[in-house]
């Protein structure tokens, strides 16, 4: 009953699927971030449909690119790309780490937010559509491996004070059993996407990754859940582009 309710509370949070009703505590949230890659799981099952679906009716490749584009944000709702967009627009800003935090707390869009948007969805559009058709394991690992890696960073990269919901999911104690949890998917995702024949994705998402720590110390005074989104979606993208070079 808790493990449902904790795949419950992470879907909840993360996912735009419908979900029952429960009351949040501390017995089905502490282990909700460890339950994030499971909607990587769904969104790299959909992709996978719609490969097969667009295949077998012959789409031409910039409609199976729409589809791959667009999926994601349809079953996330969007969540991860709001924290992208704060974050460019703080990192634009080139403010103090003060004005930057004020940023990333305004719920209005900026221009520089606006003019990332549109460069992440036409460099995704023309990498998925350029892609010849991938394995399940090679999709599962992209879209799982961005997921535990940023669940991950919230438990080992220092977060800022006030950064919210991921204060509170990484707040609930069970530190180390979700640092465990979390770096067991990623290795197992990163097989999955390196055995598949995407070697090459995983090396520029080891670098961003190891580069989060730094841009939430020196850009921000710590991690926060925008920041986390920033590097979530940053990681799909540079991870496309690995397997498209592969």
């Amino acid at each position: 009953m808790k493990l449902a309710e904790t795949i419950a509370v992470a879907f909840s949070m993360y996912s735009s699927l419908p979900m029952p009703q429960l009351k949040w505590k501390k017995e089905n949230m502490r282990y909700a971030l460890s339950a994030l890659p499971l909607v990587g799981l769904v969104i790299a099952f959909a992709c996978f449909l719609w490969q097969g679906l667009s295949l077998a009716l012959s789409l031409p490749a910039m409609l199976r690119g729409g589809g791959f584009c667009l999926l994601p944000v349809l079953i996330t709702g969007g969540i991860h790309l709001d924290g992208y967009a704060d974050t460019s627009d703080a990192l634009a800003s080139h403010a103090s780490v003060e004005k930057k935090q004020e940023i990333l707390k305004d719920p209005h869009i900026g221009a520089f937010a606006a003019i990332r948007l549109c460069l992440y969805f036409v460099a995704s559009f023309a990498l998925w559509g350029s892609l010849e058709p991938l394995a399940f394991t090679a999709i599962a690992g992209l879209f799982c491996l961005s997921r535990s890696l940023t669940a991950l960073s919230l438990f080992l990269f220092p977060l800022r004070e006030g950064s919210g919901l991921a204060r509170s999911f990484a707040d609930l104690g069970a530190e180390q059993e979700n640092r465990a949890i979390l770096l067991g998917v990623s290795v197992i995702s990163a097989l999955c996407l390196g055995l598949s024949g995407g070697v090459l994705a995983l090396l520029p998402e080891l670098l961003l990754f190891f580069r989060l720590r730094r841009i939430g110390a020196k850009e921000f005074g710590g991690l926060s859940g925008d920041l986390a989104g920033w590097f979530l979606q940053k990681s799909e993208l540079w991870m496309t582009a690995g397997l498209l070079v592969q």
